[in-house]
């Protein structure tokens, strides 16, 4: 009969070699701490405890909160209150209340946008009926050209006044023309400036200032003037200044400034 010695036995076991594919625990942790990855290490309760080495949460490009983060955090206020404090009903209600007035007021700018847009080209759509017509816009100054050869004017007296006397200046300021226009009507007078200088001879192309001067209650006044101008476009502008009226010469002017328009 033969016998077993225990510690060659187990000498024996020890000194086998590892089989292929075998891994222990050390290779298994220098494996795992080399790739990072999340692999099985064959203990439910390490596998619980590894953090994933990729990160879950999505990333956000929108740094707007919406209804739904809203909602989303008084959730996680509800769910991390302290049961023996919980939060009140009308607090709730209110915060809840809250959150549905902030997203009702953005949507409310988006539409109010939007209306800005529309009205600003339904009324440069309308405006656009200007282009080639005169109107006539609150300012002293006029647009000699050789498409218009003349200033028409309308200047407004508080009173009846028997004569008026009207002055052309130039851009520089310098006296160009002078005239009489009857005033004795009242109220607005027309005044027509043909275009020429003291001697009879057309001036050159330019803006020409009237300005026109009345005794009232016996006193010298300067009175204010208003000319006509050429349109000769239409711009959209913006919601705040509305269509703008290219004029020629002149420059731009809101259509809310337009005081009269004439066909000629």
């Amino acid at each position: 009969m033969s016998t077993i010695n225990p510690l060659n036995n187990t000498l024996s076991v020890a000194a086998q070699p590892q089989q292929a594919g075998a891994v222990t625990p050390q290779a298994a942790s220098q494996d795992l701490t080399s790739t990072g990855q999340t692999s099985s290490t064959g203990n439910p309760f390490l596998d619980n405890l590894r953090l994933p080495s990729d990160s879950t949460l999505p990333e956000s490009n929108n740094q707007e909160l919406s209804q739904e983060d809203f909602f989303s955090l008084l959730s996680q206020q509800l769910s991390m209150q302290d049961p023996f404090k919980p939060v009140e009903n009308d607090q709730m209600i209110q915060q809840m209340a809250s959150f549905s007035t902030v997203d009702g007021i953005s949507k409310l700018n988006e539409e109010i946008v939007n209306l800005n847009a529309l009205t600003s080209s339904s009324q440069a759509l309308q405006a656009s009926g200007l282009v080639g017509q005169k109107v006539l816009i609150p300012s002293d100054t006029g647009y000699i050209s050789a498409e218009a050869p003349n200033i028409k004017a309308i200047v407004s007296t508080p009173e009846a006044i028997d004569d008026l006397t009207v002055r052309v200046e130039d851009e520089s300021g310098q006296l160009i023309s002078t005239f009489a226009v009857d005033g004795s009507a009242g109220g607005n007078v027309d005044i027509v400036w043909d275009g020429t200088n003291q001697e009879g001879e057309p001036v050159a192309e330019g803006n020409y200032s009237i300005k026109v001067s009345g005794k009232v209650d016996g006193k010298s006044e300067e009175l204010p003037v208003s000319t006509y101008a050429h349109v000769t476009s239409v711009s959209l502008g913006t919601a705040a200044t509305g269509a703008i009226l290219n004029l020629r010469g002149l420059g731009g002017i809101k259509i809310s400034d337009v005081l009269a328009v004439s066909e000629n």
